[in-house]
């Protein structure tokens, strides 16, 4: 069973889910990982105060760090946040970032909002995106173009860990620069 953030970090780049699936015994931690753990925690304390008019809603109740499955599509995560409203289910992501998201955080999204539509039988239409130092919310429409890429880079996970093929490295160098695995990718860095 692959988890969410299995696909966040595919589209980030694919070597790192590489590596977690095809080379278990080795998962370096940073210390940009361990701060973003404990800013999230500072942030939940937080969220628990506020009002839903975060989100531009006047109803929902809301669970944190709910734990989503999908035995048919072969996936499970943790939701930062979720919101269940009579009429949709929402998703939201929290990020210790100043307000840029890649693609990869898209995709995380749209992933969570694909597996709260399975458990809570509602449309997830849109999902928000949290950025902590900003104190603010970024809503994401969750199109058929962004379904769609939850189904590919899934299938495309699969394919890679049953062949144990080591993809390429991301076009963008600069991402190897912040990476916990850059020891280990010599044809890159």
């Amino acid at each position: 069973m692959l988890i969410v953030s299995d696909l966040k970090q595919y589209a980030y780049c694919p070597r790192i889910v590489y590596y977690r699936y095809c080379l278990p015994a080795i998962r370096p931690i940073t210390y940009k990982m361990e701060q973003g753990r404990e800013s999230q925690g500072d942030e939940e304390d937080r969220e628990r105060r506020r009002s839903l008019r975060t989100y531009g809603l006047t109803e929902g109740e809301r669970y944190f760090n709910l734990d989503v499955t999908s035995e048919a599509l072969g996936l499970r995560g943790r939701i930062d946040l979720a919101i269940r409203c009579p009429t949709e289910a929402i998703a939201v992501e929290y990020k210790d970032s100043p307000g840029r998201t890649g693609p990869h955080i898209l995709l995380q999204l749209a992933t969570y909002g694909v597996l709260l539509e399975e458990a809570w039988g509602v449309p997830a239409r849109r999902g928000f995106i949290y950025f902590i130092p900003a104190r603010r919310a970024r809503e994401v429409a969750l199109t058929t173009a962004l379904r769609g890429e939850v189904e590919r880079v899934r299938l495309a996970i699969q394919t890679m860990i049953r062949t144990e093929a080591m993809p390429a490295p991301p076009s963008q160098r600069a991402k190897c620069e912040i990476c916990e695995f850059r020891r280990f990718c010599n044809d890159v860095v």
